[in-house]
């Protein structure tokens, strides 16, 4: 994700240690895919940001090798135009030689969906980046992280707005903008809406579409084919993220509402690989295409094992296993 995300996992005290490569768990058979988003899954590289850190063009190859067919990027330095200490050609040809396609990238838009600041980022400059590498969609990975406990609907109304403009200015460059969900845009307000439901129904769709992120809607305790039904077609692209089991108490409701978001994430949150969890994701993808769904990203925010590539390996396996047809 973007370096805000980076900076609020960081302060929740979470963090990884560095990877341990097996060389046996990648396998070598070649043999002609199935279509589709699920069997031509991404990972959203955040998974394995402390080893982009340390070696990106070893982690974009190891990712390659296990399997997966594109990456969504988060982190841009646009002081020095690069990714992880790679200019961006350099990330372009590193992705090329590893036969991966980045259709999508999270870019840091904390100020520029802020109402209470003037100081917004420059997203020019982040879709002269995403044309660059390829991308489809620029995406908005999170609310302004300056105040989540006291956004109002207010807020979301001017998010939606800015999103809005952000949609016409990347129309002109062939890509489409779009905002990743977490929980707290599924807080529901005096009125009876949600955040999320506000920014759905404010952003035109022909300009804003939606990163549906299943751990956090499920941790929520709605059902994403809920909201593919009442807003079909708005979901191109998903994150399959899996709950732990032994986590599994809500996070929304009138008490917990009042707690900060901060400490429910650092107390209340568990991920593990996709497939041995609580989401039930074979159920949720026979609704791909009522989501519209076009990219599959697996995601999975804190590894607790120490060999992250055998993480991410199961998590591959499952998708290709059960949810391709």
């Amino acid at each position: 994700m973007d370096t805000s995300r980076r900076n609020f996992i960081k302060n929740t005290g979470l963090g990884l240690s560095a990877a341990v490569l097996f060389p046996h768990l990648f396998s070598c058979e070649s043999s002609k895919k199935a279509d589709g988003p699920f069997a031509n899954v991404g990972l959203q590289l955040f998974t394995l940001r402390d080893q982009l850190a340390q070696d990106a063009q070893l982690v974009l190859k190891n990712v390659s090798t296990i399997g997966y067919s594109h990456v969504e990027t988060f982190g841009v330095d646009l002081a020095k135009n690069s990714f992880w200490n790679l200019t961006v050609p350099e990330l372009k040809k590193i992705l090329d030689d590893n036969n991966l396609k980045t259709h999508s990238g999270h870019y840091d838009m904390s100020t520029y969906l802020s109402r209470n600041h003037t100081d917004k980022e420059n997203i020019e400059h982040y879709i002269e980046i995403a044309h660059e590498l390829g991308q489809k969609y620029v995406v908005a990975p999170v609310t302004p992280m300056f105040d989540l406990n006291n956004f109002k609907v207010e807020d979301y109304q001017y998010a939606a707005e800015q999103l809005n403009k952000a949609g016409e200015m990347s129309k002109k460059a062939g890509i489409k903008i779009a905002y990743h969900n977490h929980f707290w845009e599924f807080r529901t307000f005096p009125n009876g809406t949600r955040g999320l439901d506000i920014l759905l129904a404010f952003t035109e769709p022909d300009l804003v579409d939606f990163e549906l992120d299943l751990f956090w809607i499920e941790r929520s305790g709605l059902s994403p084919q809920s909201y593919f039904e009442k807003f079909p077609n708005r979901f191109p692209m998903w994150h399959l993220k899996d709950i732990d089991k032994k986590f599994v108490e809500p996070i929304l409701g009138p008490e917990v509402d009042k707690e900060d978001v901060l400490e429910i994430i650092t107390n209340r949150i568990k991920y593990t690989e996709v497939g041995t969890g609580t989401v039930d994701f074979i159920n949720i993808a026979q609704e791909a295409n009522k989501s519209g769904l076009q990219y599959a990203f697996v995601e999975q925010d804190m590894i607790y094992s120490d060999d992250k590539y055998a993480s991410i390996k199961k998590s591959y396996d499952y998708v290709q296993k059960y949810l391709v047809k």
